[in-house]
C-alpha cells in the first residue's frame, strides 16, 4: 500500500540529511552568470556571495498527486527542477530554462549541526529583471569567470561560474 503521509518514525537517524539544490543562472547574451549578495543574519555563510537555491520541503512531495505510481512507491518526477525554478524565481526575480547540467555535489555540516547534501547545477536564464528577495539578499551581480573572483564568494563559486561559462559558452 502506498504512503498516506510523510513520517521519520521507521527513518534512521543517522541517514538524515537536508536535501539542497543549488542552481548557476547563465546568461547568454553576455556570458556572465548570477551571484546574490547573503544577508548578514543568514545562518550559513553570511555576507557572501552566492547563487540561487534551496532545501527540498516535505510540501515539495503532495502525497495526492504523485507523478507516478511505481509499485507501492510514490514518485515524483523532476522535483529539484522544480525546486530550482521556484527558488530561482523567489530568491531573484527571474526565470531559467527547463534542462539541468550537473555540476557536482557536497556534504557538510551546518554550524548548527545539521548535516546537508548539496548538488550544484547549472541552467541558462530564461526572462526577467533580477530583484534580490528582501530579508535574505542584499545585492547581486552578474559576473564571468574572472570578474567573481574579485567578489566574497562562498567557497566553490568561482569554479562552479567557471565550470558553467565553459558548458554554455
Amino acid at each position: 500500500m502506498p504512503a498516506k503521509k510523510i513520517s521519520l518514525d521507521k527513518a534512521k537517524t543517522n541517514k538524515l540529511f537536508y536535501f539542497v539544490a543549488n542552481v548557476v543562472v547563465y546568461r547568454a547574451a553576455d556570458k556572465r552568470c548570477l551571484v546574490l549578495k547573503r544577508s548578514e543574519t543568514e545562518k550559513v555563510h553570511p555576507g557572501k556571495y552566492a547563487v540561487p537555491g534551496g532545501k527540498l520541503e516535505w510540501q515539495d512531495l503532495d502525497l495526492n498527486h504523485p507523478t507516478r505510481l511505481n509499485g507501492e512507491v510514490l514518485d515524483f518526477e523532476n522535483t529539484v527542477e522544480e525546486l530550482l525554478k521556484r527558488e530561482v524565481k523567489e530568491e531573484a526575480g527571474v526565470e531559467i530554462e527547463d534542462r539541468l547540467h550537473y555540476l557536482n555535489s557536497v556534504a557538510f555540516i551546518r554550524p548548527d549541526g545539521i548535516p546537508v547534501i548539496l548538488v550544484k547545477f547549472a541552467a541558462k536564464y530564461k526572462s526577467g529583471d533580477v530583484q534580490p528577495e528582501a530579508g535574505a539578499f542584499t545585492d547581486y551581480a552578474w559576473v564571468d569567470a574572472e570578474e567573481v573572483k574579485k567578489y566574497p564568494c562562498i567557497l566553490g563559486i568561482p569554479e562552479e561560474v567557471r565550470q558553467t561559462v565553459t558548458i554554455f559558452a
